[in-house]
């Protein structure tokens, strides 16, 4: 009875190590999540539209500043326009970053007063980061977000393109060129 009692325990130790270094093993999911994390910091983004926004495109600028937060478990990304520092009167959309379970979502709180959600996949290489639309939260009478992709090109360089469906399912895509600010440059602002 011993010897079955140990024969038992012995299994179920091994059954569990096993799990527990599978559990270790991270996902495509939380490698992209943890690759998108060190972005971190203060952009500058040239922004161009399709088609042309007078306000957007053409060369706009724009700052975004992504941070981590809830101990990891969240990206924060934030854009303003350059000297229009109140987001109830500016666009000021905020997207956040999260797993969920093996997946990768983000969900964009828009100025056109809806949520959409978005799932990722990751390329092959593992330098891009593409968000295809899930489903929406809100009102979308002006349109939602449809589509995101993130490219990394080094630690200082990065772009992002946004697809927003408007009214009559019209589709207008952002390009943003971000270039990391410099550390004296942020702490000057």
């Amino acid at each position: 009875m011993k010897s079955l009692r140990f024969l038992l325990f012995t299994t179920l130790m091994s059954l569990s190590t096993v799990v527990f270094a599978q559990s270790t093993t991270p996902t495509d999911a939380q490698k992209s999540f943890d690759k998108l994390k060190t972005l971190a910091g203060a952009w500058h983004a040239t922004v161009t539209t399709d088609p042309p926004v007078k306000e957007m495109g053409d060369g706009a600028m724009a700052d975004v500043l992504l941070r981590v937060t809830s101990r990891g478990n969240a990206l924060v990304h934030e854009m303003g326009e350059i000297g229009k520092d109140d987001p109830t009167k500016y666009d000021h959309p905020v997207t956040m970053f999260y797993l969920d379970g093996d997946r990768l979502f983000l969900t964009h709180y828009c100025d056109a007063g809806n949520r959409p959600r978005m799932a990722a996949r990751v390329s092959p290489d593992g330098k891009t980061v593409e968000f295809d639309f899930v489903d929406v939260a809100g009102n979308t009478k002006y349109g939602h977000m449809q589509h995101a992709l993130f490219t990394l090109i080094d630690a200082n360089h990065h772009t992002e393109d946004w697809t927003f469906q408007m009214k009559g399912d019209k589709l207008m895509h952002a390009h943003m060129d971000l270039q990391r600010v410099k550390q004296q440059e942020a702490s000057a602002r």
